[in-house]
């Protein structure tokens, strides 16, 4: 495939697409359930604005976190301008669609209503806010117990005006963005991912008119801009200028999509540039179609073919290697020091590391590849459950070739973190 078409199946695959329609319906249900009560309006879908990646327009497929201001009627500022005055404003609006979605999951959580819908696995996080003079909005914060401000509109603008000088492409690379996030699991907000992106824009005029030939290098150069970006806590939003935090380090992967994207690039019209596009950017990248010279079946499985996947949170994972004789190991380290797998360990997969809170649910996924695999019809890459305590994973090396494990956390059956390691096999005992 030619450059331009990958990367155009790659962007018409992250199309958030039919999901909109029910992302209209919830939407509109909502704002007439708080017009009836706030307005004594029945039908009236007025007073609400979209914000966040939707309201931004760089959401992609699988989006599960839906940001949305309800504009409260300014004659009611001072009934709630006291310290309980959040609290009962959010309370008020948690009872006004409990009584709309009496067997849904909502509640109040410090600045929003979250009202989780399990037959889409939406989540619409609700914010009741009075609009200020200059389009800025107060929105009620429990913990602070007042009211703070925030500036939507003003990132709204700034993302629109970004798009509009390079030619669509602010948003194009913000959901190519996204789509890394969510392949490789790196915490990062929706928020952050389009200031960086607005940021890199900034910093170059290069691909302000380019088509789609070009997004090789737009996506090369972009993911160099990340690597070199400095640690710091927090960004200042685009637009609005306000405080967004950094959840945690994203140099490291970037640096990793930076070295694809050149090998990437290095085999352009070759079927392996697909390939490694995908490691990128996810199974939305179109795979060529070839002729093994083997025939093995394709057994492996996509974590986005059974959840939607919108990484906000992070989980690490090692594996500690075993053998008669041999005292354990951790496969970090053994990788760290290139030291290759033999045959015949016993190698047992836990999570070392996970912000998500609990309950959760965790999924394995172990793929082997390459000649030998293909060889022994045997490349796995199912979805499966843990098979040892604690939601570990218990497997042996068998043979020869790249093997890769990865685990899935999945928190009200949204993939929410996820993370990969690699199990490199370095002779045959077959």
């Amino acid at each position: 495939m030619k450059v331009d078409e990958i990367f155009d199946a790659l962007l018409e695959n992250l199309k958030v697409g039919d999901a909109s329609t029910t992302v209209a319906a919830r939407r509109d249900e909502i704002t007439k359930a708080l017009n009836k009560d706030f307005r004594s309006v029945e039908g009236s879908t007025a007073n609400r604005l979209m914000v966040g990646s939707y309201g931004r327009h760089t959401a992609i497929r699988g989006i599960s976190d839906l940001d949305m201001i309800y504009i409260l009627p300014t004659n009611l500022r001072s009934n709630y301008s006291s310290e309980t005055g959040p609290r009962r404003m959010l309370n008020r609006v948690r009872d006004d669609l409990t009584a709309r979605y009496p067997n849904t999951n909502i509640r109040v959580d410090q600045c929003v209503v979250r009202v989780q819908f399990t037959s889409n696995k939406f989540k619409f996080e609700v914010q009741p806010a009075f609009e200020n003079s200059d389009g800025s909005f107060d929105y009620p914060d429990t913990k602070a117990e007042g009211w703070k401000v925030t500036k939507p509109r003003k990132e709204i603008a700034a993302t629109k005006d970004c798009n509009d000088r390079t030619s669509t492409n602010m948003r194009h690379l913000a959901r190519m963005a996204r789509a890394w996030k969510n392949a490789n699991g790196v915490a990062m907000g929706g928020l952050l991912i389009d200031t960086l992106v607005y940021r890199f824009f900034s910093a170059t005029s290069e691909y302000d008119d380019k088509g789609s030939l070009w997004f090789d290098f737009m996506a090369r150069d972009f993911f160099e801009f990340l690597m070199n970006e400095p640690d710091q806590d927090y960004y200042l939003a685009l637009g609005s200028n306000q405080r967004v935090s950094v959840k945690k380090r994203f140099q490291p992967k970037a640096k990793k999509a930076y070295n694809r994207c050149l090998d990437a690039i290095a085999n352009t019209g070759k079927a392996s540039a697909n390939k490694k596009w995908r490691e990128v950017f996810g199974s939305a990248v179109p795979l060529e179609v070839t002729k093994s010279a083997r025939s093995f079946k394709d057994t492996e499985e996509f974590i986005e073919s059974r959840y939607p996947v919108d990484i906000g949170e992070s989980v690490a994972i090692d594996c500690k290697v075993t053998q008669n004789g041999w005292r354990p190991a951790s496969l970090r380290e053994m990788l760290k020091s290139k030291t290759l797998l033999l045959p015949n360990k016993e190698l047992d997969f836990t999570i070392t590391e996970c912000s998500v809170s609990y309950p959760y649910e965790v999924k394995w996924k172990v793929l082997n590849r390459g000649d030998e695999a293909e060889r022994r019809n045997n490349i796995r890459g199912e979805i499966d459950s843990p098979n040892s305590a604690g939601n570990a994973r218990h497997e042996q090396t068998s043979f020869r070739g790249e093997h890769i494990v990865e685990c899935y956390i999945i928190k009200d059956g949204i993939v929410v973190a996820r993370d990969a390691i690699d199990v490199p096999i370095s002779t045959n005992a077959a």
